[in-house]
């Protein structure tokens, strides 16, 4: 890459940090990964204080061998792929098209 592909690259990438659009998506991006985040830190630290401080609690019988404890723990892993699958429906349909579109107007600008 020569120094002047570099220049028109940096030049691209610049115009397109100031684009509107730009400034959207990273506030769509951050509306949404912003309070999944810290829903999910207090969930997760939640299970973590409990299964310390309040272990008569966790270990309260639900159904048979099956405590509070193994249900929350296993609601962490149906958290974490519900997370997963509502971030990819939030990308597919709020972020994508706006990302495909300054996608194609970098590439455009630096193909010229």
């Amino acid at each position: 890459m020569t120094d002047e592909t570099s220049t028109n690259r940096h030049e691209a990438y610049a115009r397109i940090y100031e684009n509107p659009e730009f400034k959207e998506l990273r506030k769509r991006y951050s509306s949404f990964v912003v309070p999944m985040m810290i829903a999910f830190l207090v969930w997760y630290f939640l299970y973590v204080v409990c299964s310390n401080w309040a272990t008569d609690f966790m270990s309260t019988k639900v159904a048979g061998n099956i405590n509070i404890a193994l249900v929350f723990g296993i609601l962490q892993f149906v958290t974490t792929f519900l997370i997963a699958y509502l971030y990819a429906r939030h990308a597919r349909t709020k972020l994508d098209p706006i990302a495909n579109k300054l996608r194609a107007q970098f590439d455009e600008e630096v193909s010229q």
